[in-house]
């Protein structure tokens, strides 16, 4: 190339983004060596043909990509170029969220006063609680609260509540041993999402309040810290409250009601209640011969199957109804209530 085409290390570094001593930097490592050095006085001078190459090393090395993988990915196609840097973006959350958490501890350990036990609970409900009532959470940049489940603790009961505003999972557990207080805050989801396999694993599970979070205790096993989302959690209480009266109430085996749905074809489904029980409408809306087994209070009622009709996560559409569906250890409640035609 003439000479009259290359660029002095400092025009480079200006038309780069990268300085004059990183230039060096990544010539001596072999990433971007110059196109050529006066052997005189050692200037180093370098073409424009080198700024693309130039860019993205700025732009990974931004993202606190390590020289090796750098290299790797400058030398690499497309495809396996964007897989180096998925694992690069993974392997930092990963990093970043142990950092999150041991910073926690330290911050819990901090506090003067010890942590308030607020109940003890059985692992293995406990988290198949956590991963029930997380479905109902969102990443909302404008509500982060939305991705925090809501821990309310009595003197009887444990209540898990999360919602995105248009759904909501609420579950009551009964703690081995009763508070002798009452609590309530926000538990960060993600910090719970991450702490459910060690829940599982443990017979018991000491639940602790602290200033900033609540500590999970187990025996044999690590303290796991999860945070308090400082933000107000929505009114889900007035919610509840505002739907009108129940006309019907259903409680069926949770294992039947599954199997039923799993094994359902459409992805539509309407429910017909009966004296005899709960039986889940084929594609035409004819119910089968066979109901589940299941108690009723309250007057049959049906939903028609109807194409266009609501899907089981949208009931309270239903024309006439709303169903609220409630989940408990081996049984599932359906409640039906009728609304007034306004309100359709």
């Amino acid at each position: 190339m003439p000479t009259s085409e290359l660029m002095p290390i400092g025009v480079f570094a200006q038309r780069s983004g990268l300085t004059a001593s990183a230039l060096r930097f990544y010539a001596d490592s072999g990433l971007l060596p110059p196109a050529d050095v006066d052997p005189a006085t050692g200037y180093r001078y370098y073409s424009p043909d080198q700024l693309p190459r130039a860019t993205g090393l700025r732009r990974l090395r931004a993202i606190a990509m390590p020289l090796t993988t750098v290299a790797s990915v400058l030398d690499a196609g497309p495809e396996e170029a964007s897989r180096l840097i998925d694992a690069h973006v993974a392997h930092v959350l990963g990093d970043a969220a142990a950092v999150r958490q041991k910073a926690a501890r330290i911050k819990s350990s901090l506090a003067d006063a010890p942590g308030l036990t607020i109940a003890v609970l059985k692992g293995p409900v406990l988290a198949d609680a956590i991963e029930q009532i997380l479905t109902a959470t969102a990443r909302d940049p404008g509500m982060p609260v939305l991705a925090g489940l809501r821990f309310e603790a009595t003197g009887e009961v444990v209540t898990l509540t999360a919602t995105d505003r248009y759904r909501l999972s609420t579950r009551t557990l009964v703690p081995g041993q009763a508070a002798a207080t009452t609590w309530a805050a926000t538990v960060d989801g993600d910090d719970l999402r991450a702490a459910v396999g060690e829940i599982r694993r443990s017979a018991l599970v000491r639940v602790d309040a602290t200033p900033g979070g609540i500590r999970l205790r187990a025996a044999g096993r690590e303290d796991r810290y999860c945070r308090l989302l400082p933000e107000e959690f929505p009114d889900h209480r007035l919610m509840l409250a505002s739907l009108p009266e129940v006309t019907t109430r259903v409680t069926v085996s949770r294992a039947l009601l599954l199997r039923a749905l799993e094994e359902h074809p459409g992805e539509r489904i309407a429910l017909c209640v009966s004296g005899r029980g709960v039986h889940v409408l084929t594609a035409d809306g004819e119910c089968p011969d066979l109901p589940l087994p299941a108690t009723v209070t309250g007057p049959p009622w049906r939903a028609p199957a109807a194409e266009g009709s609501p899907p089981m996560d949208d009931p309270g559409r239903a024309p006439g109804y709303s169903v609220r569906v409630s989940a408990f250890a081996t049984a599932a409640r359906i409640s039906a209530e009728r609304r007034d035609a306004s309100s359709v």
